[in-house]
């Protein structure tokens, strides 16, 4: 490893001009202290990033990057940044550490703006794009005008405050008695406007300053939760993977805009500021044929509860869920402890609204006992209608008088007798019913009272079941909101190797936190939600997260470490080409790729293709899937077909390429293309001939195959060769070995066959 370092410098002098950044000396120092303190940004361009000053270490040996940052400050000399390397890298790697950057600079203008004039006037320039930032959507209210001149009002820069946690920020704006509510809202939301559009135009201009190519750059900002003050928000620095914080880094409290909305407060007559806990950005492909690369980076990441993302395009989701050890994110949604989304929504579901739904529908539920109570109702009301029927037949019957004496009486008469000697008086009793009256008189009014208490209870049964179905309600709108922030229909992936590649195609890189749509001509619309997780399922209470969010063009191949294309580099019908294809300024990404070679874990292929007739679908030149060749270059004379020739039309699709891609696994590329004026060529290869014959391949399918093969001879003996002169002797015969292993074996794919490179070389 120590002889690659000693290479890299040794180039350093041939590659200063190249790596000219257009970054002031304070810029440099800090981009080199937050990728060195980034752990995705320093393995990805890292080495990129030459410092050859002395190190400053703390007792624990690690290195003090604040002192480093102050050397190179005054002494720039020290750091070189190999810029023409780093614009090779993803463009998520090269966004996050342009976003940094921004974040970065835009709190030291703030704070400058908080602190005194003084301090501002090395600023006062940025602060100004970010009042004009400003001043396009804040209220009439929140301004003040002065000669003619609209500034904002000076008790509203309190608000700019990026250490402010949200609702410090709501308290203050409320306490503005200029501004109406709908004002405050306006105002909250001008200050995050600008906050975006500041960030993003500085981290595109930084973005291009380390190489990055973009005709469509979208840089957003957003957080989530409850905006209080969170343990994870009041810490200034962002955390590495081993959740230390790293000194250096920007801060993030206040810089993360919430999606915000007016909301009536519970006892309160004036609406209040409440943030969003799930949010939703619309964004939309790039189209044009060229792949949309969406990059993620989680801040404020709370190990307890696991940050989700979303992307749905075309009702298909894509969930992204972050790991318990690190900040990362991936479809892999297993957590080992703490509060997950889908945690939440099952409690929701099985719990609060299956209970509730047991209560209303189940078989001791309202529904059971408001019938078991209405059944018993029925029932007395019948037995009270007898009841009443019975009293009124007793009340219309006849007196009747009895004219025997009852049992009592003729006993009493007896006795009475025998004492006197004489007969007793006896009056005839009269029956007229009233003690049976009176009693079926106490049954119906018990029944009534029964009946009453019947009705009272189905009725407050009832009132419970709507009260319970109105809860229900509830708890089924929040499930449905719950299932639509997390998606419903979720696309299957394959992974390897931490690169996951879904149904459709689209991938998510989990080392590059990089998500990409693959390249379409058309644009669609998706959008990506951030889910904050709330402290139960029932709760408004979520504690936060925030996330940048990436969106770039990408031209297919963009990343490959090693880039050569040769346009119109071969005479009509030939395939002799004597100029190199590597110069020196390719050392360091070959350097790299002897690197993989030597490396035995890493797999290594070599993909060759003559690839006929070309198309230039607006990004690219790919195969045409239905070649027309024409018979010659348009025009009436020789002059008119040889400027035909010339012209990008044709020229354009007389190309050669060679791509070095170097990941997981490395590959070797190359593909040549012709126009689609048929080829003179001779095939004198009779093996290659009965081929063309066999697989109806046109000569100029076989004209691309003799390009391909010998830019891949070519490259084999300059990989060679650099090999020999950058490497010591036995790594050197290790890398050309292995090279020259996979070489011989490489066949060239034409049409629906693939010929030899050793017949095709054969042949010339």
């Amino acid at each position: 490893m120590k002889q690659f370092v000693l290479l890299f410098c040794l180039f350093s002098l041939n590659t200063f001009a190249q790596n000219n950044e257009s970054l002031n000396a304070e810029e440099r120092a800090y981009l080199f202290h937050i990728v060195k303190k980034s752990p995705i940004l320093n393995n990805s361009i890292g080495r990129y990033f030459d410092y050859v000053g002395p190190k400053i270490q703390f007792n624990s040996k690690e290195i003090n990057y604040d002192s480093v940052e102050l050397l190179i400050i005054n002494q720039p000399d020290l750091l070189l940044i190999r810029r023409d390397e780093i614009s090779k890298s993803p463009k998520g790697i090269l966004a996050e550490a342009a976003n940094k950057m921004a974040i970065w600079e835009l709190n030291k203008v703030l704070l400058a703006k908080r602190t005194s004039e003084k301090e501002l006037e090395l600023y006062l320039d940025k602060y100004q794009k970010f009042e004009y930032y400003l001043l396009q959507h804040l209220p009439p209210a929140a301004c003040k005008e002065k000669d003619g001149s609209v500034y904002p009002n000076p008790k509203i820069e309190t608000l700019f405050n990026p250490s402010l946690a949200l609702n410090d920020k709501i308290a203050l704006v409320e306490t503005m008695r200029f501004l109406e509510p709908n004002d405050a809202l306006l105002t909250l939301e001008a200050i995050n406007q600008a906050t975006n559009a500041y960030v993003k135009n500085r981290a595109l201009e930084t973005y291009r300053q380390l190489g990055g190519k973009a005709e469509i750059f979208e840089n957003v900002l957003v957080a989530a939760g409850d905006g209080s003050s969170t343990s994870g928000l009041l810490e200034e620095r962002e955390k590495d993977e081993k959740g230390r914080w790293n000194k250096g880094l920007p801060k993030a409290v206040g810089l993360f805009p919430y999606q915000l909305r007016l909301e009536k407060a519970a006892g309160r007559k004036e609406q209040k500021i409440e943030p969003s806990m799930f949010t939703i950005t619309d964004f939309e492909t790039v189209g044009s044929n060229k792949i949309t690369n969406i990059h993620l980076d989680v801040w404020g990441y709370n190990a307890k509860k696991q940050t989700t993302v979303v992307l749905e395009k075309n009702s298909v989701c894509y969930p992204l869920f972050g790991a318990a050890d690190t900040r990362f994110l991936s479809p892999d949604s297993s957590f080992s402890e703490g509060a997950t989304f889908q945690a939440i929504l099952n409690d929701l579901e099985k719990n609060k609204i299956g209970k509730l739904h047991e209560n209303i529908y189940g078989k001791r539920g309202f529904d059971y006992w408001i019938a078991y109570n209405k059944s018993k109702k029925d029932d007395l009301e019948l037995k009270i209608e007898i009841n009443e029927k019975k009293y009124s037949d007793l009340t219309l019957k006849p007196i009747k008088t009895k004219s025997r004496a009852p049992k009592s009486v003729r006993k009493a008469k007896r006795k009475a007798r025998s004492n006197s000697g004489g007969p007793a008086n006896y009056l005839p009793k009269q029956v007229n019913g009233k003690k049976d009256k009176r009693a079926l008189q106490n049954t119906i009014v018990e029944q009534y009272s029964r009946f009453e208490a019947y009705k009272r209870k189905i009725a407050e049964l009832e009132k419970q079941k709507a009260q319970s179905l109105e809860l229900l309600t509830v708890y089924e709108k929040r499930r449905d909101y719950f299932k639509r922030m997390i998606g419903y229909n979720w696309a299957t992936y394959t992974e390897k190797d931490g690169l996951y590649t879904f149904q459709d195609s689209s991938t998510f890189d989990m080392i590059t936190q990089e998500f990409q749509f693959p390249a379409s001509a058309e644009k669609e619309k998706f959008e990506i939600r951030l889910i904050a997780i709330p402290e139960s399922s029932l709760s408004n209470q979520a504690d936060e997260v925030m996330l940048h969010m990436h969106l770039v063009d990408a031209i297919p191949n963009y990343s490959a470490r090693l880039q050569l294309t040769l346009v119109d580099a071969f005479d009509s019908d030939s395939w002799e080409l004597n100029t190199p294809l590597f110069t020196t300024n390719d050392s360091v990404a070959l350097l790299q790729f002897f690197e993989g070679l030597l490396d035995k874990k890493i797999h290594f292929s070599i993909v060759a293709r003559g690839q006929g007739i070309g198309n230039y679908d607006g990004c690219r030149v790919v195969k045409n899937s239905n070649p027309i060749e024409e018979n010659s270059y348009p025009g009436n004379t020789e002059k008119e077909r040889i400027q035909s020739k010339m012209d990008s039309t044709y020229s354009i699709l007389r190309r050669s390429e060679l791509f070095v891609h170097m990941g997981r696994d490395m590959t070797l590329e190359i593909n040549s293309y012709t126009d689609p004026v048929s080829s003179s060529l001779k095939i004198d290869n009779l093996e290659i001939a009965e081929l063309a014959k066999k697989y109806a391949l046109s000569k100029n399918d076989v004209l691309s195959a003799y390009r391909t093969a010998t830019l891949l001879k070519k490259c084999k003996d300059e990989i060679n060769l650099y090999a020999g002169t950058y490497l010591p002797r036995e790594k050197a015969k290790i890398v050309i070995d292995r090279f020259n292993k996979e070489w011989n074996k490489t066949k060239i794919g034409v049409g629906k066959t693939s010929i030899p490179i050793t017949t095709i070389l054969k042949s010339k």
